[in-house]
C-alpha cells in the first residue's frame, strides 16, 4: 500500500509521516512502512484518483482537483484542526502582525492548490489581489514531484526572490529563524478574517471505493493516526525521533517545537460544520459545483474511531 503528502519537511502531515515511520500502520495491518513526496497536491490527489496512491495525507479542500464533487473520494480523518499555513513577507519590508494590507504590491510565492486559500482570504479582507498588484505564483526552484516546498520558499525569500510566501509552519519558523522572515498571518490561531480559519484542514484520504470495498484498511489507517495523535501528545521526543530519520539537521531540530504548538489542534474529529464552511469556500473558489451532503465528503461510518485509536493491546513504545 501506498500513502503520499504533498509536503514531507514540515509538520502539516507530520502525524500521518509519525504513524508510518513508529510503525503503527503495519501494527494495524497495513503494508506502509513510509510516507511517500508527491508535490503538489493536486498531482497528490490525481495519483489517489488513478489508483497509483491507497491514501493521501493533504489539505482536505484539494481533493475536488481530482474528484468533482466529491464524486469517488472520501475524508477518513482530519489530521489537524482548521486552516494551518502561514502568511510570511520579507523581514526588511517591516510588516507587523496582522497587517494584511502590507501584501499590496507585493509578489507572494504559493503552492499550486494552496494558493486556493490566500487568493480567498485576501478577497474576504477586502483585497483584490489584480487591483492591489499582489503577485500570486509558484516559487522559483519549487518544480518537481519530490520538492519540500516550505524549505524552497524560505531559502527564495532569503534570496529575494519573492516578497513573501504562503506556506507550512516549518518554513515559516524558518524564515524567522534566519531573520529573513516576518510572520504576519498565522490563520489557524486567529490571524486574519475569521471565515479563513475553516477554509481547509489537512486530512487523510481515500477513494469511495476502498470505503466500500476495503473498510478494514481504512478504518486502520485511522486508527493509526489517532494513534500517532496520542502518541505525539505524550512525548514530544517521538517527534524527533521520527524527524531524526528523514529530515534535514535543522529542520529536525525545529519539530518538536511546531508539533508541541499544533498538539491542541490535533483532533481528527471532522465536524459537519467544517465541511460546511469548506465546501462553502470551495465553492466560492470554483472547485465545487454546489453544496454535497456531510455524508457524500466523509466516510462517516467510521467517526466512532476518531476519539479512540484501538490500540488492541500494542504498548505506544511499540514500533
Amino acid at each position: 500500500m501506498r500513502i503520499a503528502v504533498p509536503d514531507l519537511v514540515s509538520n502539516s502531515y507530520f502525524p500521518a509521516i509519525a504513524a508510518a515511520e513508529l510503525g503503527f500502520f503495519k501494527a494495524e495491518g497495513l503494508d506502509i512502512e513510509k510516507v511517500e513526496l508527491l508535490f503538489p497536491v493536486p498531482k497528490t490527489m490525481e495519483a489517489l484518483h488513478d489508483g497509483t496512491l491507497d491514501f493521501v495525507a493533504g489539505s482536505a479542500h484539494a481533493t475536488l482537483m481530482a474528484f468533482p464533487d466529491w464524486k469517488g473520494a472520501r475524508l477518513l480523518a482530519a489530521l489537524g484542526q482548521r486552516m494551518y499555513w502561514f502568511l510570511v513577507l520579507r523581514a526588511d519590508l517591516g510588516a507587523k502582525r496582522g497587517d494584511i494590507q502590507a501584501v499590496k504590491g507585493l509578489k507572494i510565492g504559493a503552492a499550486p492548490g494552496v494558493d486556493y486559500g490566500l487568493k480567498r482570504l485576501l478577497l474576504e479582507a477586502g483585497i483584490d489581489p489584480v487591483r492591489d498588484q499582489v503577485q500570486i505564483g509558484p516559487v522559483p526552484g519549487a518544480t518537481g514531484a519530490t520538492v519540500s516546498f516550505g524549505l524552497t520558499a524560505a531559502k527564495a525569500l532569503e534570496e529575494k526572490k519573492i516578497d513573501g510566501f504562503w506556506a507550512n509552519a516549518m518554513g515559516a519558523a524558518l524564515a524567522v529563524r534566519r531573520r529573513v522572515g516576518t510572520v504576519v498571518l498565522d490563520v489557524r490561531r486567529g490571524d486574519g478574517p475569521p471565515a479563513a480559519r475553516n477554509y481547509t484542514f489537512p486530512a487523510l484520504v481515500t477513494t469511495e471505493q476502498r470505503v466500500q470495498r476495503e473498510p478494514a484498511s481504512a478504518a486502520a489507517a485511522i486508527r493509526a493516526i489517532v494513534r500517532a495523535h496520542r502518541v505525539l501528545r505524550d512525548d514530544l521526543g517521538r517527534a524527533t525521533e521520527v524527524a531524526r530519520k528523514i529530515f534535514p539537521p535543522t529542520e529536525t531540530q525545529l519539530i518538536a517545537e511546531l508539533i508541541n504548538r499544533d498538539l491542541p489542534y490535533y483532533d481528527a474529529t471532522i465536524s459537519e460544520e467544517a465541511v460546511s464552511e469548506m465546501n462553502r469556500f470551495a465553492q466560492d473558489m470554483g472547485l465545487l459545483s454546489g453544496p454535497v451532503a456531510y455524508d457524500q465528503v466523509v466516510a462517516t461510518q467510521f467517526r466512532n474511531l476518531w476519539k479512540s485509536d484501538g490500540v488492541r493491546g500494542h504498548r505506544d513504545g511499540e514500533s
